[in-house]
């Protein structure tokens, strides 16, 4: 299913605690880097997915989704949209719950087929940005987050 609406992107978030980031970067200055790094330290499990790496972020870096050794919950993907067919292909081989674009990572074939296949999909969001915006920091800086309530939704369990 196509996710775009706020409940739908709260569900997949509470829900998906072990991401895989395809094409997750050890620079510390890549877009990437910096939102595997806020997830990791709000309690996600990250799993770098990079071929020329050994390590990121402590975790150690597997070359593709199929080496990967544990369920993952959510494929969040830092590539070209040219490159995501194939990635989408291994998400839905792998048993993923969810696939998740990153900003300016739109492929609508990719998304349909996901989608056909079972997996929540979400196109063109930042998974640190919704995760800050649904569970609390972006409106700290006053940033208008659209999310109008008299209450802060709970935010996800940490993982013990």
């Amino acid at each position: 299913m196509i996710v775009e609406d706020v409940a739908g992107l709260r569900r997949v978030l509470q829900g998906s605690r072990v991401i895989a980031v395809v094409g997750l970067s050890a620079n510390w200055n890549r877009p990437s880097h910096f939102a595997a790094k806020y997830m990791l330290e709000h309690g996600y499990t990250i799993i770098p997915v990079n071929p020329g790496e050994a390590e990121i972020l402590g975790q150690k870096c597997y070359p593709d989704l199929a080496s990967i050794p544990v369920k993952v919950d959510m494929v969040d993907v830092f590539r070209k949209p040219g490159d995501v067919m194939p990635i989408a292909d291994e998400a839905i081989r792998i048993g993923a719950g969810c696939l998740w674009l990153q900003l300016g990572v739109i492929n609508r074939e990719a998304a349909d087929k996901a989608s056909a296949a079972g997996l929540d999909v979400i196109m063109d969001r930042c998974v640190k940005i919704e995760y800050a915006r649904l569970f609390g920091g972006l409106n700290f800086a006053g940033v208008n987050t659209r999310v109008i309530s008299a209450k802060r939704p709970p935010c996800p369990p940490l993982q013990s």
